[in-house]
């Protein structure tokens, strides 16, 4: 049977069997290997990709269920090839990943999270990974990647979907400074040298 799915924002077609997942066609038919297969019982989280901005469990979703869907893998967050997006240089700085398997589900969750707060809370933050099993790092270094990453987004003029926006109408963040740069690495590391741990 013939898809035809928009992924990263890009149509791509796969000819596949309908009891075929979306992780499986991910990986093995547009050879986005970023999605991994963990339990493939949708408990650990490690092929987590967004579905319309919304964190799902690709494992448990059929390819052909996917049609008509925005499905954004962890290779479609980078701004542009080579660069890292700011939840995935946040993970490098704070050490945020140990073996990397559930690496990409985390920053995906997370992704999606400070789409919709740009200031959580350290709860918001545990209930937001909360799908995710990580057996390496004891989650504290992931819990401060994202509040690191919330940081230096509400210190850009990046539009983006805050508290109290609409899906449909990206908000500039209110508290942002009018100058303020795009955090770079080093830009990152000053940060963190002058105000964080």
């Amino acid at each position: 049977m013939k898809v035809t799915l928009k992924v990263n924002g890009r149509l791509r077609t796969a000819d596949v069997e309908p009891r075929k997942t979306l992780l499986d066609t991910l990986r093995e038919d547009f050879l986005l290997t970023g999605s991994h297969a963990g339990c493939e019982h949708g408990v650990c989280g490690a092929c987590t990709v967004l579905i319309d901005g919304e964190p799902s469990r690709a494992c448990l979703m059929f390819a052909v269920q996917a049609d008509g869907y925005e499905i954004t893998t962890i290779e479609g967050l980078a701004p542009a090839p080579g660069e890292l997006s700011v939840v995935q240089d946040a993970f490098c700085e704070t050490h945020g990943l140990q073996c990397g398997y559930c690496t990409p589900g985390m920053i995906l969750s997370a992704h999606a999270l400070l789409e919709h707060n740009d200031a959580p809370t350290r709860e918001d933050i545990v209930e937001a990974i909360s799908g995710n099993i990580c057996r390496c790092t004891g989650y504290g270094q992931i819990v401060e990647a994202v509040e690191f990453a919330a940081e230096r987004l509400r210190k850009t003029n990046a539009p983006r979907n805050v508290t109290g926006g609409s899906d449909d109408e990206p908000s500039i963040d209110p508290a942002a400074e009018a100058g303020a740069r795009e955090g770079g690495v080093l830009e990152a590391a000053a940060t963190r040298q002058g105000g964080r741990q």
